[in-house]
């Protein structure tokens, strides 16, 4: 195994510095060696002193090249993946390509590890980076956490389609999947939140709860009123009644009326920000709120879900 192991090395070392190299594209599985590492196992000391047997993180995805949508705030990790220059540098090792079902490739950051996972998607026109305070939060805590940054935004893929960015959630939820979440929490923001709700139908992963801020019923060709139908686990909208003139609040109170949870909240921040700016930019408050939003997330996973 040392010796295709190596030659992976190689290949991920020839993408970072040669301009002219090109990988598999991610998702594809990479090579048998990666492959065949997916089911190794390796030794971790118990408390007691024992050793016992974990498994072993899969491989990584292999670097693909693309263009981002934004360039300028691009950089490249040493292991090849893009990343949005906004990631402090000593997480963008966290950073990994995916791609879509319709081949778009997108950058995205994979914190912490454990069965179960955190879903969170960014606003559109925002980035990566919007959700990352509570993400770094959570995996410390020890939750697996996946943030992935949309198509044509940051140093994702520009893509002609903007329709299907439930797509982008998708491939986010199968990440989680592949990196051994069993459980997951749908949270988003704005069309983060509406395509984190449609993506959260029909995945093979257990729900445990569902988080939109500033959330538009519909978003493109995604509709979170027919997505929260199927959804019966712990719910939180919020919205606040200075944004966008109040649309959003009147779009969160048709989710809310249309949602299948028993446990469902819908919280009106007077802030007037708009998605994650009301955590971030809303002092006081916002500090509450994000307390609030944290707590909203672990204790989700203390619940039983159907």
């Amino acid at each position: 195994m040392r010796k295709p192991r190596a030659v992976a090395v190689a290949a991920l070392a020839c993408l970072s510095v040669v301009a002219g190299c090109s990988g598999p594209a991610a998702g594809t599985g990479g090579d048998k060696a990666s492959q065949a590492s997916q089911g190794a196992t390796s030794l971790a000391r118990t408390e007691s002193g024992a050793h016992s047997r974990v498994p072993a993180p899969p491989p990584d995805h292999d670097p693909v090249r693309y263009k981002p949508s934004w360039p300028d705030r691009t950089v490249r990790t040493s292991r090849g993946h893009l990343v949005n220059s906004c990631v402090p540098k000593k997480l963008r090792n966290k950073a990994t390509t995916l791609t879509t079902s319709d081949g778009v490739h997108l950058s995205a950051l994979v914190l912490g590890q454990g069965p179960n996972g955190v879903l969170l998607d960014h606003e559109q026109g925002y980035n990566i980076c919007s959700f990352l305070p509570i993400g770094k939060k959570l995996a410390a805590e020890g939750y697996h956490v996946v943030i992935p940054e949309y198509r044509n935004h940051g140093a994702s893929q520009k893509s002609a389609d903007n329709e299907h960015i439930d797509r982008d959630a998708r491939a986010g939820l199968a990440e989680l999947r592949r990196v051994g979440a069993t459980r997951v929490f749908l949270g988003g923001a704005s069309c983060g939140g509406t395509t984190a709700a449609v993506a959260g139908v029909d995945n093979p992963l257990r729900v445990t709860g569902l988080l939109m801020m500033s959330s538009p019923a519909h978003c493109g060709g995604v509709d979170a009123v027919a997505a929260v139908k199927r959804i019966k686990t712990p719910t939180l909208l919020v919205a606040s009644p200075g944004d966008m003139n109040g649309a959003l609040v009147t779009d969160a109170r048709k989710v809310y009326a249309a949602s299948a949870a028993k446990d469902k909240k819908l919280v009106i921040d007077p802030s007037g920000y708009h998605g994650t700016d009301m955590i971030r930019r809303g002092g006081a408050s916002g500090a509450k709120l994000r307390t609030r939003v944290e707590k909203f997330i672990v204790a989700s996973f203390q619940r039983r879900t159907s």
